[in-house]
């Protein structure tokens, strides 16, 4: 029975006692370290949206570029402008003057 005798120090407020720092230091223990804790998680909670925001930019160039590969395929009106205003290519009867004007 000595052993659940245990006499508070005076130092020690009355509604402080063993169980309730345990409880406070468990909490403490789950909040800020292990796989699990509060920081960690709100860190890849940041990068997932950092990601998120990433993939859909890059879907949105995705189809700018398909919609671009599509024109190309269908229109040749387009690649004929693409190719004479990039590639600087000439049909065989014309002659091209290329200037440069601001």
């Amino acid at each position: 029975m000595a052993l659940f005798n245990f006499q508070r120090p005076k130092w020690i407020p009355r509604w402080l006692n063993i169980p309730l720092l345990f409880i406070i230091g468990f909490m403490v223990v789950l909040l800020f370290f292990g796989d699990n804790s509060f920081v960690r998680s709100s860190k890849y909670r940041a990068q997932i949206n950092e990601l998120k925001s990433q993939i859909k930019n890059y879907e949105d160039s995705a189809a700018k570029y398909e919609a671009k590969i599509n024109e190309l395929n269908t229109d040749n009106e387009s690649l004929e402008r693409l190719v004479r205003e990039k590639y600087g290519m000439k049909r065989t009867n014309e002659e091209v003057f290329i200037t440069d004007i601001p």
